[in-house]
């Protein structure tokens, strides 16, 4: 196995080690969340024993416990999967001969949910004010909603109209299309950044939270404008790993929300989150006849592959293709349809005399 570099640890306690040896391989903090819940539920389930008395017989009775009395999916069982795998060979560096062994769920391959233009037109129309522009720049730039969240004054350029993604998924930068009927509302955007940004500098307030290289680089430039949040959180908050209070860009679970709110007043009939803006996106350029590989660079995406997702979504032969009812005589397709009245207006009367269950 290959041999890993690794640190002697500052502290004593599991979990402190386990979030150092994440921070020190730079990974994100929702990594690190999630790798510290599931070694802790792990521990737990064993009765607080330490990992180092344990192996792949109980790695595997815990999944076990997962999969058949939590019912987790197949990406959460992953997940607690590889938070332990990384606690034994990244931090106690236990040799693993029983990885092996140990099972792994197929994920099932799943129809992303796309949205009609006219879907996307309806969300966009009940959205509240406060998250508008930005459930806009989700649709428009084809954006996951971590990169909008994090997206940065320096990062939007008005004259090329393209943005900056910074850092994306997989550690990767790439330019994206600043949509032009976009540019008077994100300038509008600025404004109110601007003021909050303002507000921070006379209140002494610490600068916004900046990538690990650039803290020790650029020590003033978490104080600068350029590097302020386009999306600024209205309030400070600590931040969980320097424990330093200061504005953080605004939190994922408030634009899900308004979102969620948004897709009910539209009264669209399908579960409708941020990536799904981010699917329709990609859906609605293979539409218009945009290059594959142009709409890779786009996403973000390492390997077509994975864009080529999209084409199972337009390039369905469901659609044209006729149903044989529709080639049964019209008068056979008509006493269908009075069967089927009949039957569902007595199903009616039938449910409406009986009594609910006591």
């Amino acid at each position: 196995m290959k041999s890993v570099d690794r640190r002697a640890p500052r502290s004593t306690r599991l979990l402190d080690q386990l979030r150092e040896r994440i921070r020190y391989c730079h990974y994100s903090l929702r990594t690190e969340t999630a790798y510290a819940y599931w070694v802790r539920q792990f521990i737990m389930f064993h009765g607080l024993r330490h990992p180092r008395e344990m192996g792949g017989r109980e790695v595997q009775s815990f999944l076990t416990f997962l999969a058949s009395d939590e019912k987790v999916s197949p990406s959460t069982h992953k997940q607690a999967l590889a938070a332990l795998l990384f606690l034994y060979r990244q931090v106690l560096g236990v040799d693993l001969p029983w990885m092996l062994h140990i099972g792994r769920p197929r994920s099932p391959k799943r129809i992303p949910v796309v949205l009609s233009r006219t879907e996307v037109a309806r969300l966009l129309a009940n959205v509240d004010s406060a998250h508008a522009v930005l459930v806009s720049l989700l649709y428009g730039a084809g954006l996951r909603l971590s990169e909008c969240l994090t997206l940065r004054v320096k990062d939007l350029d008005f004259e090329r109209q393209v943005i900056v993604v910074r850092e994306a998924k997989g550690v990767k930068d790439r330019v994206v299309m600043l949509p032009r009927s976009l540019t008077e509302p994100l300038k509008r955007q600025l404004v109110l950044s601007r003021r909050l940004w303002a507000r921070d500098r006379a209140d002494r307030i610490p600068g916004v939270s900046l990538p690990d290289s650039c803290v020790r680089k650029f020590p003033r430039a978490a104080e600068s404008w350029a590097w302020h949040w386009v999306f600024p959180a209205l309030t400070l908050s600590i931040d969980p790993r320097t424990k330093i209070c200061r504005r953080h860009h605004l939190y994922e679970q408030t634009v899900s929300r308004a979102i969620t709110r948004a897709s009910i007043r539209a009264e669209i009939a399908k579960r409708v989150i941020a990536h799904t803006l981010r699917h329709s996106f990609a859906t609605h350029l293979l539409d218009l006849g945009v290059d594959i590989r142009r709409i890779q660079k786009l996403l973000g995406h390492s390997d077509v592959s994975t864009t080529m997702l999209y084409t199972h979504v337009i390039g369905s032969s469901a659609a044209s293709t006729a149903s044989p009812l529709e080639s049964l005589p019209t008068s056979r397709r008509d006493l269908i349809d009075i069967d089927i009245g009949n039957n569902i207006n007595s199903d009616f009367l039938r449910l409406a005399h009986e009594r609910p269950c006591e």
